[in-house]
């Protein structure tokens, strides 16, 4: 196969990879919405309670939130400095 056509495919197929590792960026929004929508009604339930509501709500959005920045990161490599490209030679 020619070099030129084996990097082409090698580079659309990061690019297809890329976009469904962006797809992991819809379950840490999903679950930050709903944690917070619960919050606000803890809050609504036990207003004197705020400071411990928040504090572990945005602990957890941050727990929450590194699946979305790994899969981010792994579609920069994918885009950016793709590592397959560089085996074909």
């Amino acid at each position: 196969m020619d070099l030129m056509l084996a990097k082409t495919i090698v580079l659309a197929a990061s690019a297809v990879g890329a976009g469904c590792a962006m797809i992991a960026g819809l379950g840490p929004g999903i679950g930050q919405g709903y944690a917070a929508g619960k919050a606000v009604e803890a809050v609504a339930r036990q207003p004197e309670a705020k400071g411990d509501i928040i504090s572990t709500m945005v602990l957890g959005q941050a727990i929450a939130e590194s699946t979305g920045i790994y899969s981010l990161v792994i579609a920069l490599i994918l885009l950016y400095a793709n590592p397959f490209v560089g085996l074909l030679g």
